[in-house]
């Protein structure tokens, strides 16, 4: 048994990996908050997969302990992931600049976008690097570089929260080997996708959204090759 891991997995780009994975053979752990949508995601690829397995974990990760139960559970009933793809994540309101944000919006963000991130990583990762054999891919955004076109001001919690991931992406790379050890460790900017949070009128499909991160869970790696850093369409993007 081959196994994913993938969050945000009830719609979106968490569910275009999934099912994308299950594609390939891989049985999937799927995890969201709405245990209803999770449900008919589940039901949806198995439908089409009927010889994979697919389980689900309703979890707020929001809440660090519920989080922290979560990965409790899915390692105790399943094999190390092949693959982690975390996929979720949520946007800070409109108005949300450093000097108006309050307590409640921040810890909100924070919390969802990066706070989980590391509960997940660190709960989940080191079965992987223990079988030296993993990718794990981590969705940020470009809006959390600290270079290149628009990423200054607005959007405080959002934009931090990233700019966390990538750190985080970046320090776990290189504490890993940066792939000599078997394990991959990317984040990745799927761009303005037609998601919940990117809206009915964005320019690219959830599809053409979660195709970098299939990529990175799936590609050939050899000696030499890149890992660690921020990529967008199979292409670095500098931090």
């Amino acid at each position: 048994m081959v196994l994913a891991v993938v969050t945000g997995a009830s719609r979106g780009l968490g569910f275009e990996n999934a099912k994308s994975l299950a594609a390939l053979g891989y049985d999937i752990v799927m995890i969201s908050k709405d245990s209803t949508r999770l449900a008919q995601a589940m039901h949806s690829l198995q439908q089409n997969h009927p010889n994979q397995q697919f389980t689900t974990y309703a979890v707020d990760l929001e809440d660090m302990q519920a989080t922290r139960n979560a990965v409790a559970m899915i390692s105790q009933n399943h094999v190390a992931p092949e693959v982690l793809i975390l996929a979720h994540g949520v946007m800070s309101d409109k108005m949300s600049k450093t000097l108006k944000t309050n307590d409640a919006e921040w810890r909100r963000v924070l919390a969802i976008n990066l706070d989980s991130v590391f509960a997940l990583v660190n709960g989940l990762a080191p079965a992987m690097v223990e079988a030296r054999s993993g990718r794990v891919v981590i969705y940020s955004a470009c809006l959390g570089r600290m270079s290149g076109p628009g990423n200054t001001g607005g959007l405080a919690p959002y934009r931090i929260s990233k700019a966390g991931v990538n750190a985080l992406v970046r320090n776990l790379a290189h504490e890993t080997g940066l792939g000599a050890r078997g394990v991959l460790v990317d984040a990745v900017c799927p761009n303005h996708s037609r998601t919940d949070m990117g809206g009915a009128d964005a320019p690219r499909s959830a599809e053409e959204g979660a195709a970098c991160a299939l990529w990175l869970a799936t590609r050939e790696f050899n000696q030499g090759d890149t890992t660690g850093v921020l990529w967008e369409d199979n292409q670095i993007v500098e931090w």
